[in-house]
Order: structure tokens, then sequence, then C-alpha cells
């Protein structure tokens, strides 16, 4: 299969942020948009590995915003674009056990509340009372806001992909990236192992791989890879129909419904960078004798699958967003550190806007540039899992 030899913009990758922006592109009208996937389907690293949470409980005031522009965006995607998502607002519930925490969640809750988002702050009885079956040793307080929740990342890709395609965009599968033409300071072409592309615009939706295509541009991107892991259980008949996202924030353990089953991941402190996505099985012990601990009834359950994947992290836990300035058609979506399904609609919005209308205006991601990194403006997001 050859590529085209032309495009007006060249998305490079086929994850959420790659196929949201396609879809929302080609809804402006924009003509001649390639997207290039290198594996032979959609949507399989980063965000087909992901556990599918989206939430409005973020730190920062750019996080929240990005989720109060996101998420009713996933509320209106099967009638928008006619594609199930399984879209589920069981609520995220945050299990807080040491003080330190207990006051940092206190000002996220506020700045939450500030923002329109009203999330509950929970003493310890309140939190026995709404989920019977966590063993709350330690817990000082909880955080709990009912429109978070979980969504199918398939079903989203799967959607995007189907209605770019059926506005005009180009999106191929089994396509790599070989390098990137720069001449004059500018973007003017793509090399992949099927062909050359001319273009003037490139977006870089990558994610953990998106500070490689940074070098081919001559752009130091501070993107890392780090490994994490997921495990599904056997059913467990006593789960309740309204068991929340439970987060224990002090390990970064986190438990799910998943059908009849439940999901679970913990995130390895000492996990170092890199592209292995193996299952780590002294890390799943840990984080299998913890998750018991938290939830003691999953002592009596199986192991249904397990599975690993990666973050794309960046040193403020924030993604990149916009236009690279060193290089003029070169654009980057990436840097989510392990929340970036639940924003892909809305960053998807603001790249065709950056792409189409000369900056995104939906909402202001200055704050969100490369540059910050080297102007000292970085933005710790405290809720990281």
């Amino acid at each position: 299969m050859d590529v085209p030899r032309t495009a007006e913009v060249v998305i490079i990758g086929g994850g959420v942020m790659g196929v949201s922006t396609a879809w929302h592109l080609a809804q402006r009208g924009c003509e001649e948009v390639i997207l290039l996937e290198r594996h032979a389907l959609f949507g399989t690293e980063a965000t087909g590995r992901c556990a599918g949470g989206i939430r409005y409980q973020f730190s920062t005031e750019i996080n929240i915003a990005l989720s109060r522009l996101s998420l009713p965006m996933l509320d209106r995607f099967e009638e928008e674009i006619g594609q199930p998502i399984d879209l589920r607002r069981c609520g995220y519930l945050f299990l807080l056990t040491g003080e330190e925490e207990a006051d940092a969640f206190r000002g996220s809750v506020d700045r939450q509340r500030q923002a329109g988002v009203g999330t509950e702050w929970l003493e310890p009885e309140d939190i026995a009372a709404m989920v019977p079956l966590i063993d709350l040793a330690g817990v000082v307080a909880g955080t709990f806001h009912s429109l978070d929740g979980l969504a199918d990342p398939a079903g989203v890709v799967q959607g995007y992909v189907a209605g770019a395609r059926r506005a005009g965009a180009r999106l191929l599968t089994g396509v790599e990236v070989t390098d990137l033409t720069v001449e004059n300071g500018r973007i003017t072409g793509v090399s992949t192992d099927r062909g050359e592309i001319a273009t003037g615009s490139v977006v870089n939706a990558a994610g953990p791989w998106a500070a490689t295509i940074g070098f081919m541009a001559g752009i130091e991107l501070p993107v890392l890879p780090i490994r994490r892991q997921i495990a599904v259980t056997t059913p467990i008949p006593e789960l309740p129909d309204d068991f929340p996202m439970i987060i224990d924030f002090a390990k970064s353990l986190y438990f799910h419904r998943e059908g009849p089953a439940i999901l679970t991941g913990m995130s390895n402190p000492d996990e170092p960078v890199g592209f292995e996505q193996s299952v780590d099985p002294d890390w799943e012990a840990i984080h299998l004798e913890a998750a018991v601990n938290r939830l003691p009834i999953l002592a009596e359950a199986g192991i249904t699958s397990r599975w690993a994947g990666l973050y794309e992290v960046t040193p403020d836990a924030h993604p990149i967003l916009g236009r690279v300035l060193e290089v003029e058609g070169f654009l980057v979506v990436c840097g989510f550190s392990g929340h970036g399904f639940q924003h892909g609609p809305a960053c998807g919005l603001l790249m065709a806007e950056e792409i189409m209308d000369g900056r995104a205006h939906t909402l202001d991601i200055s704050s969100l540039d490369l540059a910050r990194f080297s102007e000292g403006r970085s933005i710790d997001e405290y809720h990281v899992v």
C-alpha cells in the first residue's frame, strides 16, 4: 500500500489523541488529513492498554478545565458519532491515608468547587457506608465525585476512526514514520516505510514514542515511557452494582468493576524508564498483596487476565500541547502521564483549532506549551496514579 504523496496535515499515531485530532480536523473541513499508525490496528498501544478512567478530580486549574471540556464530549459521543462507548458514571473515590495528602486534597477540592465541580469530602464513616467491602485501616478521609467514572477506550477510538473517514480523512495502518524533513526551520515532509509525503503540518500524537518523533524534527521532548500493569479477577458475586472506581492514593493502587469482576492496578514507583511491556511477576505479587489488604474479598478470587502498557510521563505530569515554536508546522499532543484517554476528545478539538484557526481558543492551553520547561513555568499535577 502506497501512502498519498501530499497532505495538508499528517498525524503520527493512531491512539485516542491522533484519531480525535483527525476527526475534529475533518469535521472542520480540513482537506487531505492523513493519519499514520504503524500497527495493524488503531488504539492498541497506550490507549488500548489503559484502565478507561475518566474524572474531574485533578489538582490544577488546567487539568480540571480539560476535564470540564472533555467529559461532556464523552456524554454526547454516541449521539454525535454513533458509537457506543459503555459510559459508566460510577464515581471516583480517593482514599487518603496521611494528613499531608489530606491537606493537599482539601486544596484540590476547593479548586474543583471554584471551577463548578461538586466533589464531596468524606470522613471515614462516610466511606465505610459507601463501600463496606473496603478495609479502611489508616484511611483518614476521602473525596468522591459521582460524575467521574469509566468509558471504553476501544469504542472511543473506533468511533473517531469511522467518523473521521466518513468526513474524508485518510487513516492508515501498517505505515511507520521513519523521518521528518525540516527545511529552513519548517516542516516540509514525512518519510515512511511506504513512501514520502509532502506536508506543511505534522501532529506528533505518538504517545510514549513522542520523544522519538520529536528527535526526527530536531526537538527534544521531555516525555518518558514508563511501564504500568493491570490484572482482572475472576467474577466476585458479592460485588455491588454501584462499586466505584477506588484509588488508594498513597499506594497508587486502584480498583474498578469490570463486568462481574475487578480490574486492578498499582504503579511501581521504582519502574525504570523504557519500552518494556511484559508483565513483571514480582511487581504483580506486591500489587496483589496490597490489593487484598485493601479489598479483602479479592483473596477468594483468581486472575483471568493481565497486561502491561506504557504511561507517557513529563516532568510535571501535564501534557505538552500545541505548536513547537522552533519548527514551524510541528505540533505536539503528548505527555499525559497516565490520564490522557479522558482528555482525548478535548485535545483533538484544541489541536484542530491550533491548525485551522492559528491557536486554540475554546480553552487557553498556553500554559501547556513545550517552552514551559526551559522557562521555569512547569505546573505539577498532584493527583497522579
